[in-house]
């Protein structure tokens, strides 16, 4: 099975996808994320710095790499997120403006030249999208908004964005037809509600998933942008 795991910002798709896999036993796929294509892609730059062309190259860079890999695990695969993903953030930015932070509410965005630009770019980007995603995904986990929304310094989201994000995907998924199922909660109630309805095989108990995935999120670089940056300079 190809599986792909949904979710917006600090949904915990990252750790869920880490426990999962070790669980199962089934390789996991993910593509390197915004701060980690920063410091190489627009070097001196946050993400809330960015323009529109280079947050479209972002979204181009990181689908490539996402398929990529994925094409090397064949047909049985954990996706941490999913070819809809970047296309949806990107067509939330044209409500909520190409900086997030910088609206307070949807009708004081105002629809410059670069963001009408960004929004017809954004809506050709979705027909490979959709397209990736119903030829590689067998299903879908939709992981609910249920965590704090994290303030590490590489997110340009609002509460307003992350609820727009999570309802977007949701809504793709169902009009793609893709069979997709909502499980929430702790991560052992994650793991035993996943495990379940896709009856996944189990190859270690879910408490030493969870320990294994906690080891690889510790090791994790979670530097921001800046600090990335900093260090190579080194």
């Amino acid at each position: 099975m190809k599986l792909a795991i949904s979710g917006t910002y600090s949904s915990g798709k990252t750790f869920t996808t880490l426990a999962l896999s070790h669980l199962t036993g089934i390789p996991r796929s993910a593509a390197k994320t915004m701060r980690e294509l920063l410091p190489i892609s627009v070097p001196g730059k946050t993400l809330e710095e960015c323009t529109a062309a280079e947050i479209l190259m972002l979204i181009t860079r990181r689908n490539t790499e996402r398929a990529v890999n994925e094409s090397h695990l064949g047909d049985t695969f954990i996706s941490d997120g999913s070819s809809l993903h970047e296309w949806i953030y990107g067509t939330v930015r044209v409500l909520v403006g190409i900086n997030p932070n910088d609206s307070i509410d949807l009708e004081s965005v105002e629809k410059t030249g670069e963001l009408v630009f960004f929004e017809e770019v954004i809506s050709a980007l979705g027909v490979p999208a959709k397209q990736h995603a119903l030829a590689n995904y067998d299903a879908f986990v939709h992981l609910p908004i249920e965590f704090p929304l994290v303030a590490d310094g590489h997110r340009p989201v609002n509460e307003k964005f992350r609820s727009l994000a999570d309802q977007m995907i949701q809504d793709e998924i169902t009009k793609l037809g893709i069979p997709n199922v909502t499980i929430g909660g702790s991560i052992p109630e994650r793991l035993e509600g996943i495990t379940a309805h896709y009856n996944l095989p189990r190859v270690i108990s879910i408490e030493e998933a969870i320990a294994r995935a906690q080891a690889d999120y510790d090791a994790l670089d979670v530097r921001s942008e800046k600090d990335r940056e900093l260090a190579g300079a080194h």
